[in-house]
């Protein structure tokens, strides 16, 4: 088996996917695999009740799909999850784009994290774990899209290389209110 550790001792294995070994909280990050499915449908859950602002889908559309439905879609997406022993902190995954003209690209997508693993670092792991996953798929641009309120995540992203290239208004509505997504990518080709 072939392993590449980097500056921030995230290493990447062939055999086993995708793995994130930290020292800090001892905290570590790993793609999500279809056996994972009911802990993924509890963050999911979880992080639509919570901050349902943040997501394109309800609670009460998930919450109301089989858990099967979770393994399948984690057999066929790459999401990482962030572990605290046997607990699930934060997810994220890689959304990887379609066609000749757009497999450059990807985007970061279902970004969560528990409240009470927030202001630790695990969000920027999982960030950082995305990046290093997407440069090892050859991805050239990863974009994402935020709320436009939620000034820690904006903030954690553009400490990790990513641009606010736009804002896309009304771009999610639930309840009759309406919330803009600010529009950001980070060029994986640019040099540090």
């Amino acid at each position: 088996m072939r392993r590449r550790e980097n500056e921030f001792g995230i290493v990447l294995a062939r055999e086993f996917g995708y793995e994130c070994k930290v020292q800090a909280d001892d905290i570590r990050v790993r793609r999500l695999m279809p056996e994972d499915a009911a802990l993924y449908r509890e963050i999911r859950l979880e992080g639509l009740r919570l901050s349902s602002e943040a997501f394109g889908n309800t609670f009460e559309v998930e919450n109301a799909l089989p858990l099967e439905l979770y393994a399948e879609r984690l057999r066929g997406s790459e999401t990482l999850g962030a572990f605290e022993g046997a607990e699930i902190l934060g997810v994220a995954g890689l959304r990887v784009n379609q066609g000749p003209k757009e497999s450059h690209k990807a985007t970061l997508v279902g970004m969560y994290v528990r409240p009470q693993a927030r202001n630790r670092g695990v969000g920027r792991q999982l960030v950082e774990a995305v990046i290093d996953l997407a440069r090892a798929r050859g991805i050239e641009m990863l974009q994402l899209a935020v709320v436009s309120d939620n000034e820690p995540a904006r903030k954690l992203y553009a400490g990790l290389g990513f641009v606010e290239y736009g804002i896309e208004k009304k771009s999610l509505k639930q309840g009759g209110r309406y919330t803009d997504e600010v529009l950001m990518a980070n060029d994986l080709m640019r040099e540090p």
